[in-house]
Parts: structure tokens; sequence; C-alpha cells
């Protein structure tokens, strides 16, 4: 192989390390939200308009903890939920959903793991919480429809199950009767009616609303560049992220004393809060207008969404109804695939796939199906590398040849090199020559290289991102394929139950674990059956690269790490047979016998 192709591979290694050290030590930042879009209309709205800005929610959503007294939320009657999934409750004061835990999750491995907690009542820190009410519009007083701090009563039922919704209600003593049903299924899903009964003489106008509050930033940010974690939205099919450090540099809104950002959503479109495994998302009725909001509030440091329906009129004798949903759960892709084949547009988006998502959702869904055939993720880490190294062999076939062709050819270039000494180009010139006599294609052996890229990346962001690989286990001490390989010499290599380095500190660099190992032996087996390059210094660096890698890769996913093991050990199995059929026959240190010299074809009889 010339000068020119090696430099190509050494450059889209090293491009390789250094762009995935750029990232993690400069992490670029996420384009500005585009919940931009026209805002509501300072006037008076008419029925079926969205709703203006004498209609908007409550500031902040915080008058339940700073106009209340404290004890108000702790004695406040509650309703409990109760599901095969999902444990919680919500409270009367402002029928506001605010404490839910998600049953089938742990917060980590051990034996006394807590079970994961997504909401929080008001007066707890961290607390997040979710309204859904009404709010007044022009000529309508404030007080005459139910806010955060309403006391709600309980119509029927007594615990919130997947068979028996609630009713709550609430009369406001001037005509207007507010009943607000709601009910769960059997995964992450509320729905939410509301309707009011107008029993008075005067119409009344309102718009129905859901918000989403946030008191401060999570504590157990990830802050990682291939991770986002803020606000989602879906508006009217365009996609759109918001980092938590983002809301505080929106413009500030006089009108909401708030910094805020909103958009009009003629049809489709959801908001919330992702975090990295869970997340919380207001979703209108789908195919309805609404007023979709992200604000921060930065007098009590709380961060909030806001789904806005049109202003709808109740006549006397009349009643109007508004149904929404609010997703409170894990980010499972079968769930999410389900309420979006039910109606919820793009919910599947909410699983932050990237830039490449036209490649990392395939490969997510390949993995995805192999587990639930096998039964084991790691095992099906391992038939989806094989399964992608089937589908690109064809390609692969010819590579892995020529990369045979050239290692034979190495004692000929390495003649050329010495004849040449320092002539570069009478070098470039045997070296072509050669490379036409025995009709090899140099470039054909960087095509693996440059396949394996893209694979590696997209595979390395689902297993980051997606909950499947979440706790995850392969066999023995890999008992969670998203975290590191939590075997190192000072547990003996997974033999006994003890502590090892913090992932990521200097010791665990040093001391790493078997995976890590395995990876660099496998990287260095497969590198003795390519073709050395000529120039010491790129022999230094090659001979270098697989013990590079094993250290760099030693703090990634184990899942990742076992991916690349595979890999390495199915490229080095196709290439070792190709070249034995070629009539090459390498031992295990890359040294060869035979040849690929064609046998001549016997002369044609006379």
């Amino acid at each position: 192989m010339d000068d020119q192709n090696k430099n190509l591979i050494i450059a889209t290694a090293l491009s390789f390390v250094v762009i995935l050290v750029w990232f993690v030590l400069f992490p670029p930042p996420e384009p500005d939200a585009t919940l931009d879009g026209p805002v509501a209309s300072e006037t008076a709205p008419a029925e079926g308009t969205l709703a203006t800005p004498t209609a908007d929610v409550p500031a902040a959503t915080t008058t339940a903890s700073t106009q209340t007294e404290p004890s108000a939320i702790d004695t406040a009657p509650r309703v409990a939920i109760e599901t095969p999934r999902v444990n919680g409750s919500l409270s009367l004061l402002g029928g506001r959903i605010d404490e839910l835990s998600l049953v089938d999750y742990k917060t980590s491995l051990g034996e006394d793991a807590q079970v994961v907690e997504i909401l929080f009542p008001a007066n707890e820190i961290g607390a997040q919480y979710a309204l859904h009410g009404w709010a007044a519009a022009v000529g309508v007083d404030p007080t005459a429809v139910p806010g955060p701090n309403t006391q709600w009563t309980l119509a029927n039922g007594e615990t919130l199950t997947v068979d028996t919704p609630i009713t709550l209600t609430w009369d406001n003593g001037a005509g207007l009767l507010f009943s607000k049903e709601i009910s769960i299924d059997a995964e992450f899903m509320f729905t939410i009616t509301q309707s009011v009964q107008n029993n008075g003489d005067a119409a009344a106008s309102m718009a129905p609303y859901a918000v989403l509050a946030r008191h401060g930033e999570p504590t157990d940010l990830k802050n990682f560049f291939i991770l986002h974690e803020g606000v989602v939205a879906m508006t009217d099919g365009e996609y759109s992220e918001t980092d938590w450090d983002e809301l505080p540099e929106f413009e500030f809104n006089q009108r909401a004393g708030a910094r805020t950002q909103e958009r009009n959503i003629t049809e489709n479109g959801w908001i919330g809060f992702t975090d990295h495994y869970w997340m919380s998302v207001l979703i209108p009725t789908q195919g309805t207008a609404f007023k979709s909001v992200a604000k921060y509030d930065e007098r009590r440091d709380i961060y909030q969404t806001e789904a806005v329906s049109s202003v709808q009129t109740v006549a006397p004798g009349q009643v109007i109804t508004n149904t929404s949903q609010f997703f409170a759960g894990a980010k499972e892709w079968d769930v999410l695939k389900a309420y979006e084949d039910a109606g919820v547009y793009n919910f599947i988006d909410t699983i932050d796939w990237g830039w490449f998502s036209f490649f990392t959702k395939p490969i997510f869904w390949l993995l995805h199906q192999f587990n639930i055939l096998i039964g084991n993720m790691g095992i099906a880490i391992i038939a989806l590398t094989l399964f992608i190294k089937a589908l690109l062999f064809p390609l692969a076939y010819k590579s892995y040849v020529s990369m045979a062709k050239m290692k034979e050819l190495q004692p000929k270039m390495e003649k050329l090199k010495e004849e040449a000494g320092d002539d570069k180009q009478k070098m470039q010139q045997g070296m072509m020559a050669l490379y036409k006599k025995e009709k090899v294609n140099p470039a054909a052996g960087c095509l693996p290289i440059l396949m394996q890229i893209p694979i590696f990346f997209s595979l390395y962001k689902v297993i980051f991102v997606t909950i499947e690989l979440r706790h995850a286990p392969f066999f023995g001490p890999f008992q969670d394929l998203s975290a590191p390989d939590p075997t190192s010499i000072f547990n003996f290599y997974g033999l006994f139950p003890w502590g090892t380095p913090e992932p990521g500190s200097i010791m665990a660099l040093v001391f790493i674990g078997i995976l890590p190992l395995l990876l660099g032996i496998s990287m260095w087996l497969q590198q003795k059956l390519n073709p050395a390059p000529t120039d010491p210094t790129q022999q230094m660096i090659f001979a270098w690269m697989p013990w590079v890698f094993m250290f760099m890769l030693g703090s990634f996913a184990s899942g990742l790490v076992v991916y690349w093991i595979a890999n390495n050990t199915i490229t080095f199995t196709q290439q070792y047979l190709i070249m034995r059929s070629q009539g090459y026959k390498p031992d295990l240190m890359g040294n060869i016998k035979g040849s690929f010299a064609k046998k001549a074809k016997p002369a044609p009889k006379k």
C-alpha cells in the first residue's frame, strides 16, 4: 500500500480519536430551541382561537408553594395511584399529579436500591408535577376558574387504577361546575378529561391548559454531548430540543413574568421534560390547535412547559369538554411505539436518536429484535455484529483479498524502497507499476475501516441512550452493559465481589478490566493479518494503536466493548479464511506461507 493510502488509514483512525476526545472535552452547543414562533395576539380572543396573554396559565404554577402554607401540601387529601407499573398519588390541592414511582426500575443494581421516582410534590427538593385546568379569558374573573390552590372534591373512585378512573369536581359558587376525570393505562399514560357545566345565566370563555413544572435543574444530569436532557417538543412535525442551561437565556416576557419561548401549533405536537431514561410529556389532543410554551422563572428557579388549547365558550345550560394526555415514565421503545401507533405523533422521537437517526433507529431495532429472540442483550449484540458482518461481506471480501495480496507484496515493496532510497517519486512510480502488474487495488483495503466508523458511532449512541441497555445483564460480573467493565485486577477480574476503581479515574485506566484486554488482543491479532506500512513511523503508530484503543475504550459502556471484540474476532476469522482460500497460509503471528499466484492453466490440447 503506498504512502498516500497509508496516510488515509492513519488519518481516519487518528481523526476518530481526536474527534472523540474533542467532543468529550468540549461538547458542542445544542442548536437554539425551535419553540420560537408567532406569539398569541394581545387582543381579546374569539372563540376557537388560541389563548391570549389574558388567558394564560397561572404564573409559574408556584402559588401552591408560595401563597399557601407549606402544611397545606402535606395535609391535602390524596388519591392513591396503583398499577402494575407505577405507584404514587395525586393531590386534591390543585388536582396535581405529583407523586409517581416506576415499579420496574431501581436506582442501581444494589440489593438495597430504591425504586426510581420521577414526580415529587412542590414542597420537596427537585419537585416535578403536572397540573391541568382552565385559564380565564378576557372578561372572566380569574377566581372563577380552578387554580393551583383549588381544593377539589373526590366525586367517585377511591384509588386510581387501570380499571378504576377517578373524578374530581369543584363548584365555583357562581354557576360553573368543573369536573376532571383522570384515568391511567397499563403503562405510563394518564388521560385527563376536563369539563365545565354552566348552570348560571351568563356565558363564560376559558382555555384548557396543561402545565408541567420542575423546581430547579436535576441533580443527576449526565452533561454528556451524546445525550440531550431538558425540554423536548414536537411542533407540527418539527422536533426540537432545549437544554436546561438554555432556558435561562430566553428573552424575558414581562406579561408572563418569566423567560419564555412559545409557539402556536396548528395540528400535532407535544412538549415536556426528558432525562436520560425517564420523561414527562404533555400531550394535547392530536390534530387540534394549541400553544406550546417553554418557560423559566428565575425568581423561583422554576422550569415549566405548557400546552394551552383554544379558548372555548360555555353558554348557560351547556357543557364543554377537553381531553389531553400526560406521559410520565420510562422511555421504552415498545411502549413509545405503541403510543405513536395509537395516534401520538412521532412519539418515538422522544428518544434522543441524534442527527443520524436514519441509521441509529434501524441499528436499535435490529438489536431489540435479537434481544427479544435470544433473551440476553450481550448475546444479542454479538448476533447483531454477525448480521452486520454478513450483510457487508460481499464488500469486505474484495477488501480482505486485496489486503492479503498487499501483505504478500511487502517483500517486493521493501526491495523497491531500498532501491529508490530517498527518491520518493521513483518509489511511487515503482509501487504503481507493481500494483498494476499484480492487479492489486491498495485503496480497497480501506473499506472495512470506513464502513466500521458509522456503525460504531450509531451503536455507541444506541447503547448510551436507550433504556433497554440499562442494567441489561450479559453473564457473570457483567450485569449492566450500559456501564463500564466492572472487573480489574483489584477483584481478580470478577472472581471476587470487591469494588473496583471509579470509572474514568487514572486507576481505572491503568488497571483495566478483562473486556478491554480482550479488545486489545483482538485488535492486535486482526492487525497481524494486514500489510504493515513501509514507513517506520507509521509502523510504530500501527503497532501502538491496539493498546491505545484498549485503554481509551476501557471506560466506555461494556456493551460497546463487547461489540468491538465480536467485530474484531469475526473480521479476523473472515480475513484468515479468505486468505487461506486464496492459497495464502498465515499463522497467528502474521507470518505467511504459500502464494496468491494463480496456478497456470494447462495448455489446450491440439
